[in-house]
């Protein structure tokens, strides 16, 4: 009966094997090679030498934390409205569904609306305004990122508010406590998992984003992702393009490891 559960592991095994770590061996591999195929740490070197790849990395840590800071602040007040709401999985599906269209043809949308002549600065033009600058600006990118990305915040707040029982917030309230002392002491603590998993949703890929990078920020917003399309599909380095990935995965696995560690419980006085 044990060999039979385990014969139910080998199509998942085979899918790690041949999708997850083939793939990581293989981009650790040309990174530490060059062009000849010889074993080298030449490329490391190079990227933590320069100031053009640390001011890469920096810009990624910095863009996604502001994608995720702005995805948070508006993501989490939008899950406690839908928390009260009636018809929740209607509201829901809302939601969700503009995870069903194509990032391509979101990002092409924004185009045409932030455009010179696109429907924002004609909207701007009825007060005398404009024609304003606003596509590839650090302000269109960060809206459009964060416009994408914010159902994948809503949704892990929103189970985890779902899951506080009720009583405990009317608890305190009974005891005296104002919303703002319940939210801090209560609501914000017992969804800290969900704000965990959203930040974990959002902050990672958002390290590696290059396509609205080049279509909604131009040549404005660089990033260690803009680096990885550069170096692969442009100038064909094959060996440095997978440097700054394994570089990307190391960062992730970081902030995974931040943002997953034990939760104590702690007392805490009002």
């Amino acid at each position: 009966m044990k060999q039979k559960h385990l014969s139910f592991l080998i199509p998942y095994l085979l899918w790690i094997i041949l999708f997850v770590i083939a793939p990581l061996v293989l981009i650790l591999g040309y990174s530490l090679t060059d062009a000849a195929g010889h074993f080298t740490l030449h490329n490391f070197v190079l990227f933590f030498s320069g100031d053009t790849f640390i001011k890469m990395m920096l810009n990624s840590f910095w863009y996604a934390l502001l994608i995720t800071f702005f995805c948070l602040l508006i993501s989490y007040p939008a899950a406690m409205v839908l928390t009260k709401l009636k018809n929740q999985q209607f509201w829901l599906m809302l939601v969700i569904l503009p995870t069903w269209i194509n990032l391509l043809l979101k990002a092409y949308a924004f185009i045409g609306i932030f455009a010179r002549n696109g429907m924002v600065n004609q909207f701007l033009h009825l007060f005398g305004i404009g024609p304003v600058p606003i596509l590839f600006t650090d302000f269109a990118f960060i809206f459009v990122a964060t416009y994408i990305e914010i159902p994948f915040m809503i949704m892990p707040v929103y189970n985890a508010l779902k899951e506080i029982d009720p009583a405990l917030i009317r608890a305190s309230s009974d005891l005296g406590a104002s919303f703002w002392q319940t939210f801090r002491y209560v609501i914000w603590p017992l969804s800290w998992p969900g704000v965990e998993s959203g930040i974990q949703a959002i902050f990672i890929p958002s390290l590696s984003l290059f396509m609205l990078t080049r279509l909604i920020g131009g040549n404005r917003v660089i990033t260690l992702g803009t680096a990885v399309e550069e170096y692969f599909l442009t100038t064909m380095n094959w060996n440095m393009g997978a440097t700054i990935g394994v570089i990307l995965i190391f960062l992730m696995t970081i902030v995974m490891i931040l943002t997953s560690g034990k939760r104590h419980k702690k007392e805490i006085d009002l």
